[in-house]
């Protein structure tokens, strides 16, 4: 779970930013910049950054405030789980990353999984739909994210890194190595066995 002074931070950058989108008023539009600059003050201060790149993140938001999605597939070969290894912090997690405009989120997947492992993949079900900021992903990042978690099914292709990952294995659910956990939690692996293992699960949900 995510600290209060961030969802706080947080909620207050998104009013910030509605404010901004719809505002004609001089006075309102000055009111909603001063709002935008105590968030990022206090997004600094928490992440002990500068304030300046934090403003310059948040001045970049425009329009009404929403979520940012972030798509992982879960893809199964004789009983393993297919993980690739993040270049960024050396953790292992299910490929995936940010959905695109203009792709579906099940597009969106399918070029993630090849992108980052070299295997083609067919979507099967939508496995969990989980708001990052109420599981225990770290780091915490200053804008909220709903992950969606699809079973995918190895259509062709073959193992093969990419600029963004340094491994691509098959693993048992009792051999998961270490995770990068701002990304995939060692639940979230857990559930998709047990989807994979029951297609006739719910779709799991916040």
């Amino acid at each position: 779970m995510e600290p209060n002074w961030l969802k706080w931070a947080k909620q207050l950058a998104a009013l910030a930013q509605d404010g901004l989108a719809f505002s004609e008023s001089a006075y309102d539009i000055e009111r909603y910049e001063q709002m935008r600059d105590i968030a990022a003050e206090m997004m600094a201060e928490g992440f002990d950054l500068e304030k300046k790149s934090v403003i310059d993140l948040l001045e970049r938001e425009e329009g009404y405030a929403t979520p940012k999605v972030d798509v992982r597939g879960a893809a199964f070969r004789d009983g393993k789980i297919l993980l690739v290894r993040e270049a960024l912090d050396g953790g292992w997690t299910l490929p995936g990353g940010w959905a695109d405009p203009c792709q579906s989120p099940t597009e969106a997947v399918v070029r993630e999984v090849f992108e980052e492992s070299g295997f083609e993949a067919r979507v099967t079900k939508l496995a969990a739909v989980y708001d990052r900021s109420r599981h225990p992903h770290l780091p915490a990042i200053p804008f909220h994210i709903y992950k969606l978690f699809f079973l995918c099914e190895i259509t062709g292709g073959r193992a093969k890194e990419s600029h963004e990952t340094t491994g691509v294995q098959f693993f048992d659910e009792d051999d998961i190595p270490e995770l990068s956990i701002s990304r995939t939690l060692p639940f979230q692996i857990a559930r998709m066995f047990d989807h994979h293992r029951n297609p006739a699960l719910p779709t799991d949900f916040d």
